[in-house]
Parts: C-alpha cells; structure tokens; sequence
C-alpha cells in the first residue's frame, strides 16, 4: 500500500466533500446550524425531570450508639418510589461510583447519627442539650435534574425517620449538608445536551459514506478505479481517513459554536484531545456502516434511506435525546452512547482523563469501530464495485 496514492485520494475524497454543496451542508453546516440553534433555544431553559435515581449511601454511625436510627434512615430511604438504594462500605469507593456515572447521589450518615437522633427526643424544646451532626450529600453534576430533586428528597427521608409519616419542618438536630458535588444550578439544559451533539453529528456520517460510494459506483468511477494500479485496501483506508477528518471538521465546528453562544465544559486540555480522540474512533464505526449501507443500496436515493435505519436508533437512544430505564439500556447497545457518556463525564463532572469508566467507553468504541469498519470493508470488496 502506498502512502502517497492514499493521500491523494484522501484529498480528492476531502475536495470533493467541499465541492458538492449537499456533503458540505450534511458534514459541517448541519452540525453548525443544530449547534446553534439548540444552543440558543435550550440555553434559557432548566433542566427537566427523571423518573428513577440511584443512591449510594455510606454508613458511618458504627459507634458505641444503637445504630437503629441510621438504619431505619435507610430504610425508609429504601422504601421511597423511583429510588434504587446501593451501600458502601467506605466513602471512597463511592465517590468512584459517582464520578463515574453509576450513582445519582451518595449520602454518607455521620458517625454519631443515632445520637443525635436520641438526644433530640430526650429534650425536644431544649436545642443547646443536642448533639449535632451532618448527612454529607453529593450529587452527580452531570444529572439533569439530581441537584434539585434529590435534596429534598433526602430531607423528607430525614423527617420521616424522626416524626413518621406525619412530619413537618422543624428544627433540628440534624442538618443535611450541602451536595458537595452539585454546579447543575447555573447550569442550563443545553449544558447537559452539548456532550450528546458530538454524536449527533458523527452519526451523519453513515449517510455521507454511503452517498458518496454510490455516486462513486453509479457514475463508474469505482469501476474505472478497479483498472488503475489503485489497491481497493488503498482506497478504503482513504476513505476512512477522510471521513475521520471530516469528524475532527464537525467536532471544532461544535465546540467553537458551543463555547461562542456560552458553554464552558468543565474538563483540561487532555479532556479535549481525548474528546477529538474518542469521537475519531466513533468515525470508524460511522465509516463501517457507511460501507454496509453501500452494499445494500442500489443507488445513492436509496442509500440516504437505509442509512437511517442506522442513524435514527443511535440518535434517539445515544445522543441527548431524553431517556427511560428502558431507553437507557437500548442505549448502551448504541456506539453513539458511548461517545456521550464520555463526554459527559469529562464536560459534565470534571472527571479527569485517568477516570475508568471514560476508557471504558474507549476501548469499546475502539473494538465496536475496527469490527464494523472490516465487516463493511470485505462486504463492500465482495459487492460494491459493480
């Protein structure tokens, strides 16, 4: 395989994206003009609503006290509808959990908790004889709506455990603190959309891929190809180079509009690299299937059809469009999903570089990528150029 012939083609593949005004709207005027215009819409509006949160909770209250009041804490945080209880033995590996993605929320009960419980009710009009005590709450900033709902949710767990049913706001003992790791109250929803906008863009690709073969193969220009010294390894290496740049070309195109009408992602300048690397590899995949589309279409009007039997799951399942428990675990089926949750760890929690799950999501983009993208190449070496 020669590098010189691969280059060339990558920058006839690039010329001719350029050229033609419907490539050039698909690949970098689109991702632009939905940028834009969902940033402005959504940049004024709040966050929204879920219907099911995770919890982690850390219980610290193993001191020489009865520990039954931390328990029925839980307990009857266990009990609250939509909300899906995980225990810790110490705060660390929780936080891991939630800077990861796993937790919504982790409350972390004191030491001396119960104590403080019983020395309320020991002398319930005398608040200088109790004990004192704090339920640390961290929230997961990436979370549409966790920093506004789960709060007051845990504070109600707390009157419940002290009054029962009927509770009331009163003074007391106990105070919940500050979620330590909630910035979602200056945040708007487009904040918690831009991380999916990447892969809503790269999966446009499939279509451009696939159009861009056809026109190729209708107007014989692969089959004319097939006579020159070009190898069909070298043309298919161009193809997947230029389209990688191409989105490389899309994820400037985002995060410059993105940053211009206000977003800031809260990550270094490693997470950006690893933002361009990430979605490089989500270009293999869109390249892949591409090439399948390809293969099934008998023309390029055919080829914009069949590619959103492709697009469409990973756009509403894997993107920011909003999700159910169900809708999540279709997603996770979506290479696209990956690409968001990434983003949104780095933009969104301020994980760094080194965070686990984000290699995770890497590594599997990498493996999903390279296997699709050689299922389309030998599909397409067997039955594309005809």
């Amino acid at each position: 395989m020669k590098t010189r012939t691969v280059m060339a083609l990558v920058k006839k593949n690039l010329k001719g994206t350029t050229r033609e005004p419907a490539a050039l709207f698909l690949v970098i005027l689109f991702p632009l003009l939905t940028t834009v215009a969902f940033g402005l819409a959504f940049g004024g509006m709040d966050s929204g609503g879920t219907s099911e949160f995770t919890i982690g909770v850390v219980n610290m209250d193993s001191g020489p006290y009865d520990s039954v009041w931390a328990e029925s804490f839980v307990g009857n945080l266990t009990e609250v509808n939509g909300t899906i209880v995980t225990h810790y033995d110490d705060n660390t590996t929780g936080q891991d959990d939630l800077l990861n993605g796993n937790l919504d929320a982790l409350v972390v009960i004191p030491e001396g908790f119960s104590e403080s419980c019983d020395s309320y009710w020991q002398t319930p009009g005398d608040s200088g004889s109790w004990i004192n005590s704090t339920v640390e709450l961290y929230v997961d900033s990436g979370s549409m709506i966790a920093g506004g709902a789960i709060p007051p949710l845990v504070q109600q767990v707390l009157l419940n455990t002290l009054f029962g049913e009927q509770s009331m706001s009163l003074e007391l003992p106990i105070e919940i603190g500050s979620p330590s790791s909630v910035v979602v109250s200056d945040m708007t929803q487009w904040d918690f959309m831009a991380p999916g906008m990447f892969a809503f863009a790269g999966v446009f690709l499939i279509m451009t891929v696939s159009q861009t073969l056809g026109v190729e193969r209708e107007t014989g220009l692969l089959g004319r190809m097939a006579t020159t010294p070009v190898t069909s390894s070298e043309y298919m290496v161009s193809q997947t180079l230029s389209n990688m740049i191409l989105a490389l070309a899309q994820v400037a195109v985002i995060f410059t509009s993105s940053i211009l009408i206000g977003y800031q992602p809260d990550t270094s300048l490693a997470g950006l690299v690893f933002a361009f690397g990430i979605v490089s590899l989500f270009a293999l995949t869109s390249v892949g299937l591409g090439l399948i589309t390809a293969v099934l279409s008998k023309s390029p009007d055919v080829a914009t059809g069949i590619a959103f039997i492709f697009i469409m799951p990973q756009m509403f399942f894997g993107t920011f469009m909003p999700l159910g428990a169900l809708s999540e675990s279709i997603g996770k089926f979506m290479p696209s999903g990956y690409v968001t949750h990434a983003l949104t760890t780095l933009f969104l929690r301020g994980a760094p570089i080194t965070t686990f799950s984000v290699w995770m999501d890497l590594l599997i983009l990498a493996v999903t990528g390279i296997v699709v993208l050689v299922v389309g190449i030998v599909l397409f070496k067997k039955r594309g150029i005809k």
